[in-house]
């Protein structure tokens, strides 16, 4: 085998949610081949012992070149913040400033236990750029949007079918290891899309068998909106005109009422839940625990930088549960077991995925990852699914592999540059912000 990691207390999320205490992994390629007490030589060795050993966590929505937007335009209403400070921004983004934000993105993904993330951005083979460089697994989205102007419908359409084919190609050179970058449709939103954009995005994503990325139902205003407009709520219009189903995977959805979350259980639709960003921008709590009771998978993610304002899912799962909690004034409702669901299988689950990641099963991908229980705020162990949810950090991830290539050891990066990207960031965002007349928002070194 290339790879033995041993000793550790391996926290599977297979189908039994089995937690083996003193075992090993074996990886051979970019494949689980061992678990247990694995036996026979190996080309590395990794120590696991006093470490939980764990599927590499899932980010299933964000917007990475949105790490330059870090701190930028804080405590205001959402819709204030877009149109205000964030879309005048955006306005004046090259492919160079998406790039470094998305290096920089995962730089801190990789440093804080994220192994595989799903992206909508402008500039896509940017994004996919900084995947392959930075050794990490994403789905980059071909994001969409007219604001109604539908002349722009035929060339958006082309353009996407091009590049989503390009990169959902298997990649012939990479020997025994799979393209780490698939790509996905990536329709912004019901209020910022056409009927027409929204139907031949979606029967697009059909014929090239992929899945479609879009926010839905974010806040109380799009919803009003959508009333006005269609006479329906936004889950009910899209079913109306045929774009949910089983390969949709909806971010927010915090104002999906009963009758729409029964046409999200009907139609097999996927939850990104972002509770972090949610709180942040005031846009209202989702209803998890109804998803949860109608066995709708959700899953986790972070949203941008700009709206969270990091991209540790540790903080991300820790904030989720006690969020359901006190919303509904009851201490077991979203458990931790079922929040670690969330950033792990489910997160597979929902980019299609689930039979490749998302678990430590023999025959899957290797991305894992190693979180160091020498810290005293996680001592004594008394029970490691607690402990990742309620009382790890990012910054306790110590060793990170992605499809059997180790990115981090003893949290050193081995794939990328961690002084380069930082200093390629500063230099961007200071860049971005000066040709938007902002300049006064960033303090540089």
């Amino acid at each position: 085998m290339d790879i033995r990691i041993e000793d550790g207390i391996i926290v599977t999320m297979n189908k039994g949610r089995e937690i083996l205490k003193n075992a090993d992994i074996g990886i051979d390629g970019n494949r689980i081949c061992e678990i247990g007490d694995v036996k026979g030589e190996a080309d590395f060795v990794i120590d696991a012992r006093n470490k939980i050993v764990m599927p590499g966590l899932i980010n299933t929505h964000t917007h990475l070149p949105m790490t330059l937007f870090r701190g930028i335009a804080d405590d205001l209403p959402l819709m204030r913040w877009l149109k205000e400070e964030i879309w005048p921004i955006e306005s004046k983004l090259t492919a160079k400033h998406v790039y470094a934000g998305s290096l920089l993105g995962c730089l801190e993904m990789i440093t804080t236990g994220t192994t595989c993330f799903n992206e909508m951005y402008f500039h896509m083979d940017k994004a996919a750029r900084s995947i392959d460089e930075s050794g990490m697994r994403g789905v980059v989205a071909y994001a969409m949007f007219d604001f109604g102007d539908t002349g722009k419908v035929d060339s958006m359409i082309k353009d996407g079918r091009k590049k989503i084919k390009k990169y959902n190609k298997k990649n012939k050179n990479n020997g025994s290891r799979e393209n780490r970058v698939s790509a996905s449709v990536g329709l912004h939103s019901p209020y910022t899309c056409s009927k027409e954009l929204l139907k031949r995005a979606k029967e697009m994503a059909d014929r090239l068998k992929t899945m479609v990325h879009i926010h839905v139902a974010e806040t109380q205003e799009e919803v009003e909106n959508t009333k006005k407009d269609w006479n329906l709520r936004p889950f009910e219009y899209l079913n109306e005109i045929g774009v949910l189903d089983k390969n949709v995977l909806a971010v927010h959805s915090i104002w999906a009422d009963r009758k729409e979350i029964g046409l999200i259980k009907k139609n097999g639709v996927k939850i990104s839940h972002n509770p972090v960003s949610n709180m942040k921008t005031a846009a209202g709590v989702a209803n998890v625990p109804e998803y949860i009771r109608n066995g709708i998978t959700v899953s986790l993610g972070t949203d941008g930088a700009a709206s969270n304002n990091n991209l540790d899912m540790f903080e991300e799962m820790k904030a989720c549960a006690l969020l359901h909690k006190i919303n509904a004034m009851d201490a077991g409702v979203v458990p931790a077991e079922k929040v670690l669901e969330f950033a792990t299988i489910n997160g597979a689950a929902a980019l299609g995925m689930e039979k490749e990641i998302g678990s430590i099963e023999v025959g899957k991908k290797a991305d894992i990852i190693l979180v160091d229980l020498d810290r005293p705020h996680l001592v004594p162990l008394s029970n490691p699914i607690s402990h990742l949810v309620y009382s790890a950090r990012g910054s306790d991830v110590d060793t990170v592999l992605v499809d059997g290539r180790v990115l981090m050891e003893n949290r050193e990066l081995r794939s990328i540059d961690q002084k380069e990207v930082l200093k390629f960031a500063n230099e961007q965002a200071k860049d971005l912000l000066e040709k938007a007349g902002k300049e006064d928002r960033l303090f540089m070194h």
